[in-house]
């Protein structure tokens, strides 16, 4: 019998994309003016504590931003303190939660205050339909709760209020406890209903003073911080939402039939790699009509130091390479999976030795078009999306593109000897 023969892989070229991107240069300066909007003087006495929300999103200049705002909350004679708000992420537990913060570079020496973290919560109230309100236990006993999170779309829910302030009033400080009911409740009620529920229980019983909101551009920088307070949050986050969503990054072509993604993790997504930008937010395995992108198969390479093993989101592809389900803290990922009532984000997909075989099994799935045709895009990861590696049959589409160059000549598909294929520089 013959051997099968080797598919032929196309040759890939480097591509640089542009992209409208506002950025907040001076940062010092613009978390202490928009620390002063919240006028926390008419709030905080000497001596009172103030608990401050970390979470566990990458958000570009978080260190420096939460060192900010403490500086401020001291300089009003209050004395904050950092608590992990992330419901179960890190395996759901302290240690894991704090390692989740040291990889994101927020320690008690970076931001200047004590991390105090806890997994238990209390139950501050019921909302109207009976749904315990889980509170953290710290930020329960401090006198207030500062939040400090990024806005941005879901990766599943769809509704005016998605990621940002409400969520880490809910889902972070509620814990894994709060993180797990909210979710199970979802699948009776709408995710607006649940945010608008539980969030009006918090803002009336758990003293929280305000919110510092953190929008980042189609390039990982800062583009806005806002200070909001309490009592416009259930207004302005909408609002910050629909800015969020203009300053997203995007693939370089909507329609793709491979597309290889070199790191997933948490610190890059909620889900690993974001959703809204792969076209996988309304179906894991495939775009619907109201996805931007559609991408016909995802291929992912490995799992980002800073996830700590939390594969969530590897079940959203069809092909892996066995280091990265190596890579995979199977706790983690599964705590975390079933909490969100996601546990498809936990599967494994079907696993090759080596990202050349990953390859070539993918480009069997996608119909008709030879190997050599096929358009594949290779990315870093679904934060990082100006540098990109395209396919020849894209290569016409980047000579006619605006925001599209190449960077340098064509090459052949890049894996080595060992069936490696090199990640997408920087």
């Amino acid at each position: 019998m013959k051997a099968a023969p080797v598919p032929v892989l196309p040759s890939m070229c480097d591509v640089r994309q542009r992209f409208d991107s506002p950025r907040v240069d001076d940062l010092t300066t613009t978390v202490q003016q928009q620390m002063q909007r919240l006028n926390l003087t008419e709030h905080i006495q000497t001596g009172q504590s103030v608990a401050v929300t970390a979470g566990s999103r990458g958000i570009a200049n978080i260190p420096i931003i939460l060192h900010e705002t403490v500086q401020h909350l001291k300089s009003l004679g209050a004395k904050p303190f950092i608590v992990p708000a992330m419901g179960s992420h890190g395996g759901g537990t302290v240690k894991g939660q704090l390692e989740v913060l040291h990889g994101l570079g927020i320690t008690e020496d970076s931001v200047g205050v004590p991390i105090r973290a806890t997994m238990d919560t209390v139950i501050v109230a019921e909302t109207d339909s009976g749904i315990p309100v889980h509170f953290d236990r710290f930020a329960h006993e401090a006198d207030h709760v500062l939040i400090v999170g990024r806005v941005k779309p879901h990766t599943r829910f769809v509704g005016p209020i998605e990621s940002g302030l409400h969520k880490m009033m809910l889902i972070g400080l509620g814990k894994h406890e709060g993180a797990k009911i909210y979710h199970q409740a979802i699948l009776s009620a709408s995710f607006p209903e649940i945010i608008n529920a539980v969030a009006t229980k918090v803002l009336q019983e758990c003293s929280v003073i305000g919110g510092l909101a953190i929008l980042e551009n189609a390039v990982d920088e800062t583009a806005l911080i806002e200070g909001v307070r309490p009592q416009d949050f259930g207004t302005r986050e909408p609002e910050l939402l629909k800015q969020a969503v203009n300053w997203l990054p995007t693939l370089p072509f909507d329609r793709t039939d491979l597309l290889i993604i070199d790191r997933i993790g948490k610190n890059i997504s909620g889900a690993g790699m974001d959703a809204n930008i792969v076209g996988r937010k309304f179906n894991d395995h495939i775009a619907s009509s109201d996805d931007v992108a559609n991408c016909h198969r995802i291929m992912i390479r490995s799992l980002t130091e800073e996830t700590h093993g939390n594969g969530t989101g590897i079940g959203m592809a069809e092909f892996t390479t066995q280091h990265c389900v190596d890579q995979l803290d199977m706790v983690k990922t599964r705590v975390n999976c079933i909490t969100a009532i996601h546990p498809e984000a936990a599967m494994i997909p079907i696993t090759f030795p080596t990202d050349a075989e990953a390859v070539e099994a993918a480009l069997q799935t996608i119909g008709m078009t030879p190997p050599e045709d096929s358009r594949i895009i290779q990315i870093t990861d679904t934060l990082h999306l100006t540098r990109t590696r395209v396919s020849a049959a894209f290569f016409p589409l980047v000579e006619q593109s605006d925001t599209l160059e190449f960077i340098g000549e064509p090459y052949g598909f890049p894996v080595d000897n060992n069936g490696l294929l090199s990640d997408v520089p920087h």
